[in-house]
């Protein structure tokens, strides 16, 4: 027999008007029951003496959210294909329907990721710096399709790009890794690096032609019709990784951006943003100073729209956010796991869901939204997804981490501007949609049921949770 939980509210004139009629929508996610419709509640009066846990100031707005997605990979198309084409359908309007998961921006790479079948830049033509021999063919057989295949159902997506690695002859080592493993063809003797140098060729004639190349990357894809609005310029530029990496001192990084990049798409009519990005490293010692450098340097900031966070990034999105409340900030990319997908890791993207946004984040990525069963990557790193293929029975298993997205994309709508919360604040958020729904989002991290008092405005809301879960509660007010 499945087991519900039952959640309790109390709650009188929230929106103060008495000619309205007050509906609540509650979901509850747990282990067992990933995704619950609740309607049984009660509506009765409170009186203003009752204590409270937190309260919901919903005249204290926070910032503006645009958005949730995750990141269109190869083998997550490949995945894809295993399906029959109804189910494939399916699949695209859980992630992509309004009604549904609710992606509005989603991540790519620019050519090769670790999520790739194999290695690619858009232009392998050493010497090319005109990138006459520049071309998204290969694209078109993969990352196109799975692209459109979304926009069916969500015909404004919004894409931003980041490369992994720049073509190959653009790189000092002339290859595509940095770091030598079983899986690539470097000299297993080379020692291990991180930070302190950079990779990329740093003549005039290399960064300027890479300046295009971003250029000609933009164009080709709006001529197919998908709107690239933005980019984020290296994917993780202080790690040395076996798949395609590109080290970047934060001054040279600065720099490109500043006297190429910047200037060619001014010059070439681009009106796409620059991100720094994908920023993952703390907020401390050289990469203190590394920010403080771009931030403290106007001329370059003229050009760059936000930062992007991942990994220990999550140190960094604090400091940032207090030193640059104008700059857009974004999480790229929700940690990957094991590939087990466990409830335990949903639990902990919650968490990092509630840090980033407790930091002033904007928007929200998953990483890999479809993945083949129990695969491991080209460079040998088995990974979470929010949906599995059974490649044996060819079905589609929704993952965990799938609820706990929808838990966010779903309800809070773009446009959304997140409340701050006073007391006793422990994993709750809260945010105020553009047709004037409130949402509040419960976290119980113990294992027994736990109540919490909510104050909003002068009333009280009492809510009894499960326990290890993941709670929505939407509230919105109809005329009668």
């Amino acid at each position: 027999m499945k087991k519900t939980f039952c959640i309790i509210i109390i709650l009188i004139g929230m929106f103060g008007c008495q000619s309205s009629k007050l509906t609540v929508k509650i979901i509850t996610s747990t282990q067992a029951t990933q995704w619950y419709n609740n309607e049984n509640f009660k509506l009765t009066s409170a009186v203003d003496t009752d204590s409270f846990d937190i309260q919901i100031l919903t005249d204290s707005t926070l910032q503006t959210i645009d958005g949730f997605g995750g990141s269109f990979n190869e083998l997550g198309w490949l995945a894809l294909q295993l399906l029959d084409e109804k189910v494939r359908t399916d699949v695209f309007k859980a992630l992509f329907s309004s009604q549904d998961c609710n992606f509005t921006i989603c991540r790519m790479p620019i050519g090769a990721n670790d999520f790739a079948t194999d290695w690619y830049s858009l232009n392998e033509t050493a010497g090319d710096y005109a990138m006459k021999n520049f071309n998204i063919d290969r694209d078109t057989k993969r990352l196109i399709p799975y692209i459109k295949s979304a926009m069916v159902f969500q015909p404004d997506l919004k894409i931003w790009g980041s490369p992994w690695c720049p073509p190959s002859w653009m790189k000092k080592n002339g290859y595509y890794a940095c770091s030598p493993n079983k899986f690539n063809e470097l000299d297993p003797s080379l020692p291990r690096r991180e930070n302190g140098e950079t990779d990329f060729i740093l003549d005039a004639k290399t960064q300027s032609a890479y300046a295009l190349y971003f250029c000609k990357y933009i164009q080709a894809y709006r001529d197919e019709d998908i709107h690239v609005y933005a980019v984020h310029v290296q994917n993780e530029p202080h790690s040395c990784q076996p798949f395609p990496s590109c080290l970047w001192k934060g001054a040279d990084l600065k720099n490109y951006i500043r006297d190429f990049l910047g200037p060619a798409f001014r010059n070439n009519g681009i009106d796409a943003e620059i991100w720094y990005g994908t920023f993952e490293r703390p907020y401390d010692g050289e990469w203190a100073q590394e920010i403080d450098m771009l931030l403290d340097d106007n001329e370059v900031m003229q050009y760059i729209t936000g930062i992007g966070f991942q990994w220990a990034g999550k140190d960094a999105i604090a400091a940032i956010h207090q030193k640059r409340p104008d700059l857009k900030l974004m999480h790229t990319e929700a940690e990957c796991g094991d590939g087990r997908n466990t409830w335990t890791r949903a639990e902990y993207i919650y968490e990092l869901f509630c840090h980033y946004f407790d930091n002033g984040a904007n928007s929200q990525m998953h990483w890999n939204m479809i993945l083949e069963k129990d695969l491991t990557s080209p460079w040998g790193w088995k990974q979470n997804s929010m949906i599995s293929i059974d490649p044996q029975n060819k079905t589609v298993i929704f993952n965990p981490e799938f609820y706990i997205m929808k838990h966010f994309s779903y309800f809070i709508r773009p446009g959304a501007v997140m409340l701050d919360i006073s007391g006793q604040k422990e994993s709750e958020l809260a945010f105020r949609n553009p047709n004037g729904e409130l949402v509040v989002l419960l976290h119980n991290k113990s294992t027994n049921e736990k109540k919490r008092m909510i104050k909003i405005k002068e009333k009280f809301m009492t809510v009894e949770i499960p326990g290890n879960s993941v709670n929505t509660l939407v509230l919105a007010q109809k005329n009668n």
